[in-house]
């Protein structure tokens, strides 16, 4: 089935399947439809290590682009890589890097509202 004929969220949900068959952890999938973010939703995943990041994004380039996926960016640092696909944000972590930056708590606040602007025109 190609890209365009599956929704976002079975999209994410192919993403998180892919990822735990190769290894990732801790697999999260935050839904942002309801709030004004760059994605409408972000996956998070435990790395093994920096190198097996790296290696997840290239598998995931290797199985989503014959399926229509298009990667906008990807961008790798020692014990992170993120992959902008649009609509969906990947972020593909090693477990100290996740507890540093503590993704899930601003995604949690971001979802349930916390940072609505009060302030009306």
């Amino acid at each position: 089935m190609s890209n365009s004929e599956i929704s976002v969220e079975e999209r994410a949900e192919r993403i998180v399947k892919f990822l735990d068959e190769k290894k990732a952890d801790e697999l999260e999938v935050f839904n942002l439809d309801e709030v004004e973010y760059i994605a409408k939703r972000v996956v998070i995943a435990n790395a093994i290590s920096s190198k097996h990041a790296a290696a997840l994004a290239d598998q995931l380039k290797k199985e989503l682009k014959p399926l229509g996926e298009e990667f906008l960016h990807v961008d790798e640092s020692e014990d992170w890589v993120v992959i902008d696909l649009g609509d969906i944000l990947i972020h593909l972590m090693t477990s100290d890097a996740r507890q540093l930056y503590s993704m899930e708590e601003f995604l949690s606040e971001l979802s349930s509202g916390k940072f609505k602007s009060s302030y009306i025109i």
